[in-house]
């Protein structure tokens, strides 16, 4: 059969994937996060007729009360956002955007080394927050209960506390003594002077008050007004540049996502400035010619992993914000591109990054985000990725808003071919400019073929799109969402030229196995993700969810309904 016939034969069928979700609606609703104290939340949004979109922005409000290390109402994220009857396909990009005043070089020391702490803690470290600004788009464009609904949930947790939970704790403590810094910080966030125990009730007066002021004002409640001069003058007071025009001129950005076709499946994911979408694309264009099903553990390792590499190469060198870069998307997520990759690549030997790069003598050697995916009971769907960057952003919260800083400046190239916190390099198109939006791995994703659908995505930094890759993958093999959340994790990211592992997630056998293709294994020394997944089988019409089982703190369930 030829390729073309091919092309044509998948296209049908997806087609007639769209026409068959259209007409079956769910006899369930479900959502899964990082914590069940914001499940609940999205939960109980549904119960009161709001869908899948108001359920996102209250699930959304909750995780910036009770899962601070990852998200928050000084950060932002990216919001996939379907519809059961495709009506609505589209990203809404809440992302950080760079202050007016920010500029190349601007963490650079005297020798023109970059100053990680600088680029990581405090002030300086902020891009302006794009997630309550997300929150408000989305409810005005596309829910259907009032801010006053939708943010009430959060209030209640803010006012009135929530007991800590292990991973609050356990990342807290990874932070505690840059967070001890700022005595407004380490007030909420230590209110007994050091780190509280599981179960201590964590009680966030000002930032319930900034949520009242989004109720009551909308956008301009934070981009605005009081807030937004607590928010300024609190940044500068810690070496900050911020400005009043800063957080008023920030805008919601709607982009068409990303999609390609796998094997009778169809991906629906991130655009830029998200690099997940189009490395994941990538990834699965380069594979599709190999029968991965008939390779055991350690070719289909080696192959996997040799995707990853090269995807993470394109990441570097050609994505970024596509508002002030050009990115050759159409060409990155072209099959012939992909064959191209194909040319070079040895399925009995591992290919050096050295011998891929564009430039190799300019190379030098060398968790925490959130996730949710909910679908309602007409079939709406959401995947959503959050992030303040590291554990607790920029560990600073300016007096009297109650509001925990990103650091997401770290995301963009400080200086070209410098990694970054987790790592990751880039060159000229995600260096920093003013007002321009710094490269995220959040992958938020949606993947379907005409029996199934799953809403699917991590935390996880560098390593996020790998893992939703992984993740996809096993989805298409036909498993479900506790599988998903469950899977021993690999990664490769082009620079550092290793395969990463989870401990204990691979056989000394598998692992001798790749260094004799020439592969680098290296074990890490804790897990990584936060895996959160929905699942809906339209041919038995049921629903499933699951929550990475690496957190505790997690929650994932699924409510019949009465038709």
């Amino acid at each position: 059969m030829s390729k073309k016939i091919i092309s044509l034969v998948l296209l049908v069928s997806l087609q007639f994937a769209s026409v068959a979700f259209a007409q079956i609606k769910p006899n369930s609703y479900a959502v899964s996060s990082a914590h069940e104290l914001a499940t609940e939340a999205g939960l109980s949004i549904m119960a009161q007729g709001g869908n899948a979109y108001d359920a996102a922005v209250a699930v959304s409000a909750a995780l910036a009360v009770v899962e601070p290390a990852s998200s928050g109402i000084g950060g932002g994220g990216f919001w996939l956002l379907q519809s059961h009857d495709d009506s609505i396909s589209v990203m809404i990009d809440g992302r950080e955007v760079a202050p007016g005043a920010a500029y190349r070089d601007m963490y650079l020391d005297e020798e023109g080394n970059v100053d990680r702490d600088l680029a990581v803690n405090g002030g300086l470290a902020a891009g302006i927050p794009g997630a309550p600004a997300g929150w408000v788009y989305i409810a005005e464009n596309y829910g259907t209960l009032p801010l006053s609904v939708l943010l009430a949930p959060a209030i209640d947790l803010a006012a009135n506390g929530f007991p800590a939970d292990e991973k609050y704790v356990t990342l807290l403590a990874m932070r505690e003594e840059v967070m001890n810094r700022w005595p407004e910080t380490a007030a909420i966030f230590m209110p007994e002077g050091s780190v509280p125990e599981v179960g201590d009730l964590i009680v966030q007066t000002d930032l319930a008050n900034t949520l009242r002021a989004i109720v009551e004002n909308g956008r301009d409640g934070f981009y605005k007004g009081e807030v937004a001069e607590l928010l300024v003058e609190g940044t500068r007071a810690v070496g900050g540049i911020w400005t009043m025009e800063d957080l008023a001129n920030y805008t919601v950005k709607e982009r068409t996502p990303i999609t390609t076709t796998y094997k009778g499946y169809e991906l629906i994911t991130a655009p830029p400035p998200s690099s997940g979408g189009i490395a994941i694309a990538q990834m699965l264009n380069l594979i599709e010619a190999y029968d991965i099903d008939e390779m055991t553990s350690v070719e289909r390792t080696h192959l996997l992993s040799e995707a990853m590499r090269r995807a993470y190469r394109d990441r570097a060198l050609y994505l970024g914000d596509t508002d002030f870069v050009d990115v050759p998307i159409d060409l990155l997520l072209s099959k012939d591109y992909a064959a191209g990759m194909r040319t070079n690549l040895r399925l009995d030997r591992a290919t050096p990054s050295s011998m891929l790069a564009d430039d190799p003598d300019i190379w030098p050697e060398g968790n925490n985000t959130t996730h949710f995916s909910l679908i309602d009971a007409e079939g709406n769907m959401v995947s959503a990725t959050l992030t303040v960057n590291l554990a607790y952003g920029a560990a600073y919260v300016p007096p009297g808003t109650g509001v925990l800083l990103n650091n997401e400046m770290d995301d963009f190239s400080a200086k070209p071919g410098a990694p970054n916190a987790f790592g990751l390099v880039g060159f000229e198109a995600n260096e920093i400019e003013p007002y321009k939006r710094m490269l995220s791995s959040m992958s938020p994703t949606i993947v379907r073929s005409p029996e199934r659908v799953a809403v699917i995505g991590t935390p996880g930094g560098s390593r996020i799109i790998t893992m939703v890759f992984l993740g996809l993958l096993d989805f298409i093999d036909g498993h479900g969402p506790d599988s998903w959340v469950s899977l021993p994790r690999f990664h490769h990211q082009y620079l550092p030229d290793q395969i990463s592992i989870e401990p204990d997630s691979m056989s000394a056998e598998d692992v001798a196995a790749l260094e004799a293709l020439g592969h680098k294994v290296q074990e890490g020394r804790r897990a990584w993700g936060n895996m959160h997944g929905v699942m809906w089988d339209m041919e038995a019409n049921q629903m499933e969810a699951a929550h990475d089982p690496r957190w505790s703190s997690g929650g994932a369930e699924v409510v019949p309904v009465k038709r």
